[in-house]
């Protein structure tokens, strides 16, 4: 991709917004199939179509951007992020895709041996003991030995439990009388609530931002415009949320928009700037730290997870929310509370009205374990299915976690797209950063090539989902999408040959033959190189720019 600034025009008094002309690529627009070039007006599209019938505005464009067959998409949506937290991820110890316990230790040990100074909390994230040979987390003496006697907190990979040292057990008042305590393992419920508070709360300012900077740099650099922060008195805290937010409106990065995830904190919400009730507002935990709530016992655990909300108090805060014309949202992962949340969610329909319910497109996050007609409620009731498909990429097929969990049947069972498509049901996409990393166009890969056939879609209703889709779940219709009016924010792609892939093999192998009249993506077949992002454009404004040589490795 190259680009051509053109000089100042002479000065004659008022101007109108800044105009940038991108020719010579592919545009994946709905407004023309084969665009190939996009004129920006300000923060938004002015118009999509050929080169040749861009030629009128190449002498009034302030900028021309030459995209040598780049290819230009809606920016994607992160529906579901934890921007601190992420940050930490990527600025500190992360412990993913370790190969076992002994590395683990070692990787914390070492994290340990390099801070500049002794004292406050050192946070880590991502151990996952079903991919280790010993098959187990670290006792608590194997962990204060690697930690030296610090203060350390280690998230497990889906953050749904914590390893803690001692010294940062000492530092939690009433931790050993709260449900979840363990005295040697991982610390789960209550007891891993208030552990993670105690690590937030020693966070300096500084640190904190550092975090959310580094996120809002990541995202861009993948071409992501918009991330949904899921916040909330159990993951984060007011503080946290406002200084994400004021962050984002200095314009240097995608935007973001704050969840508030509080029963009855609707005014709360409010009060935060943020655009819904919802998000991490648990009824459940997650499977792999056996807090997934099931109506049968797991395959490898004699109970059936952890409860947090019954239907009743999903009742009392949708039918709140709703009068307030505030959308509501849960974390449910298992079908027990699925189930609860449908069932809460309905009674609350009968209470204030159910149009009235439905208008909100109230949120379910995760909603991993569903049956036809959990799928069917979802389409009645109007929900809105905040799914993360690298879960299933993560934890799913035959030697997956899901399977150590649940059983094989179950298990195929997990994250039915095409189901949820099919019934209507609208879908948005994200990573629930850092249990899975940012990365928009894996995702889009884990959907297209869903671990289970049946459960597949298309890559191009996958791609809406991560880019429309996002921007429908807070009601934003008309975003999302490269039409003349629409925000512009974009990115631009160096990509390969542009394909139509679907789960039917007859359609999976269609190329972009004019007579179709669909637009292609890039090839997502697994093994493949994904797209790599040059250029990402919010509401018109560049916030990453490739650097040189990323572009002339293409």
């Amino acid at each position: 991709m190259t680009e051509r600034t053109l000089p100042p025009r002479p000065s004659s008094g008022r101007r109108g917004p800044r105009t940038v002309l991108l020719r010579g690529g592919a545009v994946y627009s709905p407004a023309d199939p084969f665009a190939t070039a996009m004129l920006v007006e300000g923060e938004h599209v002015a118009w999509v179509g050929s080169d040749g019938a861009a030629e009128a505005y190449a002498d009034s464009a302030d900028e021309i951007v030459e995209l040598d067959g780049a290819l230009v998409t809606p920016a994607f949506v992160d529906a579901h992020v934890h921007a601190t937290a992420t940050g930490l991820a990527l600025t500190g110890l992360d412990l993913t895709g370790l190969p076992s316990l002994g590395a683990a230790l070692d990787a914390v040990a070492a994290f340990v041996a390099a801070r500049p100074e002794p004292g406050g909390v050192l946070i880590g994230h991502g151990w996952d003991e079903t991919g280790w040979p010993e098959g187990r987390p670290p006792t608590l003496a194997e962990l204060d030995a690697a930690a030296g006697g610090a203060a350390v907190y280690l998230s497990r990979t889906d953050v749904h439990s914590a390893l803690a040292t001692t010294a940062l057990r000492a530092l939690t008042a009433g931790l050993a009388d709260r449900p979840g305590f363990a005295a040697d393992g991982p610390l789960t419920r209550d007891a891993h609530h208030a552990v993670r508070r105690t690590a937030l709360s020693h966070l300096t300012p500084e640190q904190r931002r550092r975090a959310q900077r580094a996120t809002l740099a990541r995202a861009a650099e993948l071409g992501i415009g918009a991330l949904h922060e899921c916040a909330g008195p159990e993951i984060s805290s007011e503080q946290d949320l406002t200084a994400l937010l004021a962050l984002a409106a200095d314009g240097d990065g995608p935007e973001v928009y704050g969840y508030w995830g509080e029963l009855g904190g609707v005014e709360t919400a409010r009060r935060l700037g943020a655009v819904g009730a919802g998000g991490d507002l648990f009824v459940d935990g997650a499977i792999g730290s056996h807090t997934a709530c099931l109506h049968s016992p797991y395959a490898d655990a004699d109970h059936t997870g952890t409860s947090y909300l019954s239907a009743e108090q999903v009742a009392d805060h949708v039918a709140a929310c709703t009068e307030a014309g505030l959308q509501a949202g849960f974390h449910a992962i298992g079908d027990a509370a699925v189930g609860a949340v449908i069932a809460g969610v309905r009674a609350a329909g009968e209470r204030v009205g159910a149009n009235r319910v439905k208008a909100q497109r109230h949120r379910v996050e995760h909603a991993e374990a569903l049956d036809e007609a959990s799928v069917a409620a979802f389409a009645e009731l109007g929900l809105t299915a905040s799914v993360q498909p690298a879960f299933d990429a993560a934890w799913g097929g035959p030697d997956g976690m899901y399977v150590q969990r649940l059983g094989a049947e179950r298990a195929a069972a997990l994250n039915p797209f095409a189901a949820l498509l099919r019934a209507g049901v609208p879908l948005a996409f994200g990573s629930d950063a850092p249990v899975t990393p940012l990365d928009p166009w894996g995702t889009v890969r884990a959907a297209a090539f869903h671990r289970t056939l049946d459960h597949r879609i298309s890559a191009r209703a996958a791609f809406t989902a991560h880019t429309r889709g996002g921007w429908r779940a807070i009601g934003r219709d008309q975003d999302g999408v490269l039409v003349p009016g629409a925000i512009a924010s974009y990115a631009v792609w160096a990509a390969d040959e542009l394909v139509v892939q679907a789960p039917d093999s007859r359609v999976a192998g269609w190329s972009t033959d004019p007579r179709s009249g669909t637009p292609g993506l890039p090839d997502l077949t697994p093994g493949r190189p994904l797209p790599v992002c040059l250029r990402t454009v919010v509401r018109g404004r560049t916030v990453h720019e490739a650097a040189a040589d990323d572009r002339a490795a293409r």
